[in-house]
């Protein structure tokens, strides 16, 4: 499982997405969870032993976390499993992370910011760095954290990637007061690599806003499996103390938000979806799928083990806060452009420093296909207009591409310019989608 440095590639062929002549009545499994994979590979790498994940993702994401884990001293092998979607992952962590190397973190948000603790307790010398794509996330309140817990950066004064981090074996910890208003993941790095720290972590954020809280209900769940109890005292603010990670064998479950697309095409075209293994209760955004697509006019049930969203009688305009689960505005985006009136989503303005600013570039998407829709301060309004075809880009974004495909479900002639990107977190969206459809 690697991960090659990004060069340059031709120019893909666009994608026409499919305008099936039916409804669609399928079961559709879908790989990993790619939130789950990469926190449990980043807690294998810290845990006091060895590690088995069975069900883990295969992605371009998950293929940086494993590529970065390796560079840091980190054993991860392929073992054979029950996974459809490729082996299981066993993990060895390292006596001493070792320095002297290079991060490059690609796309991967989670790479960029769960993987640059570990490299604080690394001895020697670690150059991170991203995708010129990516150069632009925010970085900044990590950069700031890890100093304060005692990690020597060099950033040349950018606040930005790339930068150097000068290993000395350990981290002191301590308090630390943060601004986590442009991504959940600053919380969720620095808690996952905690209980490695001198003196463990109280952690405090103060900002306007903390999105995609279940993200960090997710890392919370995660270190308690391995024995570490995170203490939330107050809103905002969590106390890690310093111990032992176990080691430990982690199922992974399905990829939730993954789910999305193909849970909206039994609602636009008056079919039926199943994801099969759908947990009974997640932390993962997605899970909030089951109560937002009735909402929107779709029906769900869940029968044994699995989630069933089929057509209602139409989809319902609405007005949503999507701050717990703002990974899901592109899929709903969709849907909402064939509501019976407008919709609007709040809540979301951080999904701007994402792959892209992805507010932007569904608003451009729609209205090059005729559509209505307006950037809010922190959101998005869509105002259902009839559609054609037309150039869907991705803008790099695995969340664009899949919205495109959803749209090109009632839109002949939908065009994606890169539905290779869906390979960030599911590289088989293409040939899962045409079974869905055949």
């Amino acid at each position: 499982m690697t991960a090659d440095s990004y060069s340059p590639a031709p120019t893909p062929t666009p994608w026409e997405a499919p305008t099936p002549g039916a409804p669609v009545e399928a079961t559709v499994a879908v790989p990993g969870s790619k939130s789950i994979t990469n926190r449990e590979l980043v807690l294998a790498a810290l845990a006091d032993g060895p590690s088995l994940l069975t069900g883990a993702l295969h992605s371009d994401d998950s293929a940086r976390m494993v590529t970065a884990l390796r560079a840091l001293g980190v054993v991860v092998e392929t073992v054979p499993g029950d996974n459809p979607f490729g082996p299981d992952l066993e993990v060895t962590p390292p006596a001493t992370f070792a320095g002297g190397t290079t991060i490059d973190c690609g796309q991967a948000g989670t790479v960029m910011r769960f993987v640059t603790p570990i490299a604080g307790l690394a001895v020697g010398d670690v150059h991170v760095t991203a995708h010129s794509t990516a150069l632009h996330r925010p970085m900044g309140a990590m950069i700031q954290a890890l100093r304060e817990v005692g990690a020597d950066i060099d950033d040349a004064g950018t606040w930005a990637l790339p930068f150097d981090i000068r290993g000395h074996g350990h981290l002191r910890g301590g308090e630390v007061t943060i601004d986590a208003s442009q991504s959940s993941q600053f919380v969720s790095g620095l808690l996952l690599a905690a209980a490695r720290f001198d003196v463990g972590l109280r952690l405090i954020h103060e900002g306007e806003r903390l999105p995609s809280l279940p993200h960090i209900e997710m890392t919370i769940e995660a270190l308690a499996r391995r024995g570490v109890h995170v203490e939330h005292p107050a809103p905002n603010e969590w106390l890690v103390p310093a111990g032992p990670i176990r080691g430990k064998d982690v199922a992974i479950e399905p990829d939730l938000s993954n789910a999305a697309p193909f849970l909206a095409a039994a609602v636009l075209t008056g079919g039926s979806v199943t994801i099969p293994g759908w947990p009974a209760h997640s932390t993962q955004p997605g899970a909030l799928l089951a109560d937002i697509l009735p909402v929107m006019g779709a029906r769900a049930h869940r029968r044994g083990g699995a989630l069933t969203v089929s057509a209602g009688e139409g989809i319902v305009g609405v007005d949503l806060d999507l701050s717990a689960a703002s990974e899901l505005t592109p899929t709903l985006f969709a849907l909402a452009a064939f509501a019976d009136s407008p919709t609007t989503f709040h809540g979301i303005g951080h999904i701007r420093g994402h792959e892209t600013d992805r507010i932007s570039a569904l608003v451009g998407n729609l209205r090059e296909l005729g559509g209505e829709a307006e950037e809010l301060d922190d959101g998005i309004r869509v105002i259902p207009r009839p559609l054609h075809g037309g150039l869907w880009r991705a803008h790099h974004d695995h969340r664009l591409a899949t919205a495109g495909a959803v749209i090109g479900l009632r839109v002949a002639g939908v065009e994606v310019d890169d539905i290779g990107t869906t390979a960030k977190t599911m590289p088989e969206f293409p040939q899962l989608w045409a079974d869905m459809l055949a």
